[in-house]
């Protein structure tokens, strides 16, 4: 997505249509506008070849565009685990992992970053249930090794907001969930995560059609990222107009929930009554 950025501001500034560019690369419009758009890998000789079109000279300037390229091409940690991972999840992953504001709201599950191991192989059980358990058990890596992106140095700030729904939906029975609920405690007192729980008492709310994501980037040429997963894909959205509608929604949504010190006083009162010790 940076690197589809960088190149459409170049093109751009030469005044260099689409249509060129792509007959350039000895290809279409549509692969420029997927190029920038980072929906597409790159050649780093078709990179080479749009930078000398739109006259990017500086030796400097090429070596750090296609360094770029080639970063764009390298393997994810994810990659080990293609397995059992759909193309389109492995894009979310890579938005995950260079996002540095994730915001999250979750109907049914605890949300996927915060899951505990057990919580998370429950889960999993719920939609593979023929599948073998050297295959539940590398998706259950996986969701473990997704949740270092909150505890690496330049972690991401997170925040989640989950209906109560998903706390009284005994996921693994009563021991998992306790576990479950203990670890949100755990992690609720990092500074880079904040939780928020819509208690049923809230009633209806803006998100009440389902779970999304929005995500955030470093470079402020690249738009907030929303996603929202379906059985078998997923929807990416990024134009303006659909990211507000969704942004409003969450905003909405943090107004009517508990205030992050209010939800710990929840956790641990479900804690009491519906999975005591």
């Amino acid at each position: 997505m940076l690197l589809g950025s960088q190149l459409r501001k170049l093109r751009e500034a030469k005044g260099v249509t689409r249509e060129k560019a792509g007959w350039e690369i000895r290809s279409s419009e549509s692969k420029i506008s997927r190029m920038e758009l980072g929906r597409v890998g790159f050649k780093e000789r078709d990179v080479a070849d749009l930078l000398t079109l739109y006259g990017v000279d500086d030796e400097q300037e090429r070596a750090s565009l296609l360094a770029l390229a080639r970063e764009a091409n390298t393997p994810g940690w994810w990659h080990k685990h293609t397995d059992v991972l759909p193309n389109w999840f492995q894009a979310y992953l890579g938005l995950e992992t260079t996002a540095t504001i994730i915001r999250n709201y979750e109907v049914q599950y605890v949300p996927g970053l915060l899951q505990s191991a057990e919580y998370a192989r429950g889960v999993i059980l719920l939609g593979h249930t023929m599948a073998p358990s050297d295959e539940i058990e590398s998706r259950v890596n996986l969701r473990m090794s997704r949740r270092l992106v909150l505890k690496r140095p330049d972690a991401p700030r997170f925040w989640g907001l989950l209906d109560e729904a998903a706390l009284r939906r005994p996921i693994g029975g009563p021991g998992v969930m306790r576990a479950q609920i203990l670890e949100l405690l755990d992690l609720a007192k990092l500074p880079n995560i904040t939780l928020q729980v819509i208690p049923f008492e809230a009633g209806g709310h803006a998100a009440a059609g389902g779970a999304f994501s929005i995500l955030r980037f470093q470079d402020q040429e690249l738009p907030d990222v929303v996603y929202m997963e379906q059985l078998t894909s997923a929807l990416y959205l990024d134009k303006r107009e659909d990211v507000d509608h969704y942004a409003a929604a969450m905003e909405r949504l943090c107004v009517e929930a508990l205030q992050p010190a209010d939800t710990i006083t929840f956790l641990e009162r479900i804690l009491e009554e519906l999975y005591p010790e």
